[in-house]
Formats: structure tokens, sequence, C-alpha cells
């Protein structure tokens, strides 16, 4: 028994990947653990290959004494000296065993010690080789699949893939071929639970890194990730070379490097985008394809708010909050989106005194903020039951009210939020609209009356459309340096408009809004309606005179 075993060591030690150190320690602990258990717990027993003959040998080791009381542990001084001739009372003396009488239960014994040892020595080198390979892509054979999780067979061992780790929509079944990231290894009594995830951020990075060499070589780098496995992923790079595009080295030649990517991944539509070390220009390219305006900034609380136009909200937000989801995610910032025309209605439309409101009136006013309703916001955010509450009104009284300041400020938000929209790139036509009083506004309302036309009744102290109905023709016609034929389009358009905007219910303006809105940014177009071209013809001709 345990003869020959430099063989057995070196076999072993090369099919199973095991230090022949630690093999060793198994096959002494094996023979020390059958011989305590046939001699006794309590005898001084030690197991040592013997490197020259390649057998385990036993030693026992035995306290020398004078008076002898027990032969299992202690040896008498005579006895001892035959070993040892300068053996002492006090002294430790070992010496051979022989093991032909262990047996061949203890053999078995031997052998499971052995075989457990080893499994745990090839536990130990798994864990280590894995706890190292950790954000790395391997590839496998699904085992089988228990309720949703797939055992993947990686060869030296298995691995799991949670659920939570696929991309939602795809099946496997045993033996399909599926590859994924590393993303966690546990130490566990069973052995070593390695953890793989498709769904993960890493592993779309690592995928990049596969399929684009600048970024394997460094040139390229990838700072974020977010991802909504199988739908949508947004990626942020940058460059250390000026001369390489990071987005078109993501992108490659006809799209091959991003599409090869996406179709490992089912279809998940993926936005490369350029990282920015300035927060406010990272997120502008991370909530693309939607533009933002202006970005309110708070960077003690990491939030921002994006103000956008009306048209680009939706585009903003994405498909149930997802573009607004993955650029938060990307950028490390909580992300608000906001409308030019809600920012106009909250920080301006809702702060109006009541008084300035038409259809409000001075004395409804009056009545009104004697029982706390001064500013637009406090009757249009009133319940119905606080509406019917109000002394000397009755409660269609106070809906009308209610419907006549919605409509003023939904029209004013509206207009402004077209024209900041369209003119967001021209400096003096942005300072000209924010220099506009609400009366020079309604002017604009008026088809066919634009910014262009509207300066010139400004130079021309015309500041409402009362003003400019006041006027005749004569009067325009001269204030405009036009003719009266000119003259009287425009008051003529204003009359119609007027006229037909006063038969309509609030209920009918308000559902009119957007009409307006078109109306307005119809004038900001660079084909101007026929009214204005005319105007503006005759008063450039009126100066050259």
């Amino acid at each position: 028994m345990f003869e020959n075993l430099k063989n057995v060591i070196e076999q072993v030690g090369k099919e199973e990947g095991i230090n022949k150190t630690i093999l060793v320690e198994a096959l002494e602990d094996a023979m020390l653990t059958v011989a305590r258990k046939h001699y006794g717990f309590h005898r001084d027993i030690e197991a040592r290959l013997n490197d020259e003959t390649g057998v385990i040998e036993l030693h026992e080791f035995k306290t020398v004494v004078d008076d002898l009381f027990d032969d299992e542990i202690e040896i008498s001084v005579d006895e001892a000296r035959k070993l040892d001739p300068e053996a002492q009372a006090g002294d430790s003396i070992g010496f051979k065993m022989e093991t032909e009488e262990l047996g061949r239960i203890a053999a078995q014994t031997a052998k499971q010690v052995i075989i457990q040892k080893v499994r745990e020595a090839k536990k130990d080198i798994v864990f280590k080789e894995y706890s190292n390979r950790k954000s790395e892509v391997v590839t496998g054979l699904v085992r089988k699949l228990e309720r949703g999780d797939l055992i993947i067979d990686l060869g030296k061992t298995e691995a799991i893939m949670p659920r939570r780790e696929q991309i939602p929509g795809e099946i496997y079944k045993a033996g399909d071929r599926v590859q994924g990231v590393i993303i966690e290894v546990h130490d566990i009594s069973r052995g070593p639970q390695i953890v793989m995830s498709r769904s993960d951020e890493t592993y779309l990075i690592k995928l990049f890194e596969m399929e684009v060499p600048e970024i394997y070589e460094g040139i390229v780098s990838i700072k974020s990730a977010a991802r909504e496995p199988g739908i949508r992923a947004k990626i942020a790079v940058t460059s250390k070379d000026p001369d390489v595009d990071p987005v078109g080295a993501c992108v490659g030649m006809k799209g091959n490097r991003v599409q090869s990517v996406v179709s490992n991944l089912r279809g998940e539509k993926i936005d490369i985008i350029v990282w920015e070390e300035n927060p406010v220009q990272f997120v502008c390219h991370a909530i693309q394809p939607a533009e933002v305006s202006r970005i309110r900034l708070n960077e003690q609380a990491r939030t921002m708010e994006l103000i956008v136009a009306d048209d680009q909200l939706s585009l903003a937000i994405g498909k149930r909050g997802q573009n607004v989801r993955l650029a938060s995610k990307l950028t490390g910032w909580r992300l608000d989106i906001t409308s030019e025309s809600d920012i106009l209605r909250r920080a301006e439309g809702g702060k109006i005194p009541l008084r300035l409101i038409p259809g409000v009136g001075e004395a409804n006013a009056e009545v009104l903020a004697g029982q706390g309703f001064e500013v637009a916001e406090q009757v249009t955010n009133a319940s119905d039951e606080q509406l019917g509450s109000v002394t000397g009104f009755s409660f269609d009284q106070m809906k009308s009210i209610r419907d006549s300041i919605l409509l003023y400020t939904e029209e004013r938000a509206k207009t402004l939020s077209a024209l900041k929209n369209h003119f967001r790139h021209d400096v003096n036509s942005m300072e000209f609209i924010d220099s506009l009083t609400d009366r020079e506004l309604e002017i604009l309302k008026i088809p066919g009356i634009g910014l262009k036309l509207l300066r010139h009744l400004k130079i021309s102290d015309l500041n409402s459309v009362e003003e400019l109905l006041k006027c005749s023709k004569e009067d325009l016609a001269s204030k405009l340096a036009l003719d009266d034929d000119e003259a009287d389009l425009i008051l003529k358009t204003a009359r119609s408009f007027l006229d037909k905007r006063n038969k309509l219910s609030i209920e009918e303006k308000l559902s009119n809004l957007k009409s307006i809105e078109q109306s307005v940014l119809d004038m900001s177009l660079d084909e101007q309606p026929e009214l204005e071209e005319t105007v503006e013809a005759g008063i450039e001709q009126g100066k050259t005179q």
C-alpha cells in the first residue's frame, strides 16, 4: 500500500493540473488519518513521503521516561538508547512503523481521503482561475434549464446564467451554444459558482473591444455604457488621438462593426455618442436624437432640467421614458425633461396677475384677490369644489374665468415657444422676442404679421391690436411708409381675424391652440405670407424715396 506513488503523483498532477505539493500533502494526510484510526488518536504519529523510494512512511514518536507507565506513548531509557545511545529522559524519539497491518479497509479509507483532497484542490484551482477572469467573455453549451436559469458547460466547470441576466425574448434549449461575460464568481461548498450575463453593460463593452481594434489598442475608450437589454443601448466613447474619430471607429466601414455587435445582441439598437468632460455638453450628446434648448443645472444634487422645444419633447423622453433613462444612466446625472411651453406657463403664465388677463376684468380681479386668488395659477390649480365656494360667483362663472385664464396662458406659452424654438440660433431675433410685451405678442396671432412687420409697428408706437385697429388706413400708411391699399390690407386682415375669434367660444379657442401656434410659426419661415411680403416691399420702397 502507498508504494510507487511518484508515478501516480506525476500522472494525476498532469491530468488534473494540480500542484505536486498539494497531492503529496493529500497523500500524507490520508495515510495519517488511516494510521490514527487504526492505532488510536492518542498516539503521536507522522506521515511523510520518502522522495527516494516514493513510499509514504509512518513514524511514531514516544517520550523517553525512567519509569514506564504507558508503552503506547512512552519508552524506557534503556529501550530508547538501543535506538539512540544519547537518549535521555524527557526526549522525544521517533521510529519507523510497519504499514502492512493497516489492511484493505484502511486502504479504502485512504483512497476516499485522497479523492476528497483532489476534488478540493480542483475546486480551488477553478475558483482562482475564474476569479481572475471576471469581465471576460466566454462561450459554453447549455447543459440544462432550471426554472428559467441556464446551466452552461464551460469545459472545466459549469456556469449559471440567471433569467435576469438573459436578454428578454431569447430562448435556449439544451445543446445550444451561448456567449456571455463573467460578472461574479462565488466560492461555495459545492464548488465555485460562476455567474454569466448577456444583459450587463460589461458584455456590451467587451463586444466592442472584440470588434474595434482601436479600443483593444487603447486609442479609443468606452467611458460609460447604459442598456435596456434587447431594446436599446447607449455608449459614450472618446479618443486619445485627435485624428481618430471615436464614433466612426466604433461604427466601422458601412456600419459593419456596430452591426456585428447588434447581431450578437439580437437586434438591440445602439447609440454611439462622443464623451465630453463638460457634463452639460455630455448630457446634450446623451439625450440625442433630441435637441436641447437650454439646461438648468444643480451640481450639488447632480440634477439637470433639460428644456426642449415642444416638438422635441417626445423624442427626448423616448418610448416609455427609454431615452431619458438611458441618458441619465450613461451620464450619472438625474435628468428631468420639460418643454418650452411648460416652462413658460410655469415661470411666466402662472404668476400673471388676474387683472392683466383678458376676460377677467378689473372688478372681478379685485373681488377674487380678496378671497386669495391673485394670480393665474391660483385659479387654474384650484379644485372644482374650491371654485364653487367662491363668494359672489357661481361655479359656471368661475369655470368661465378659469377657461379665460387657461386660454390666455396657453396661447402666450405656445406663441413664445414657437418663436423661441424657431429663432433659437438667431441672437438678434431672440433678444427682440424677449423684449415683447403681452399686448405685442397678441399682434403676432394675426395671420400675415410676423417679426419683421412687428418691428416696424413697434417703431411706429403701435404696440397692441387695439392701437393698430384705431388707425385709419391713411394714418397707418403714413406711419409705415405704405400706400393706402397696403395699409388697408393690414387693417382688413386684423379685423377679419378678430371677428372670427370673437365668434368662437372659449372652449373652441382652447381646441384651436395648435392652429395659433402654427400661425405664429408660419410667420417665422423664410417664405413669408403674401401680406407680409407686400407690406415689407412697400416699407423698403418708402425708405428709398
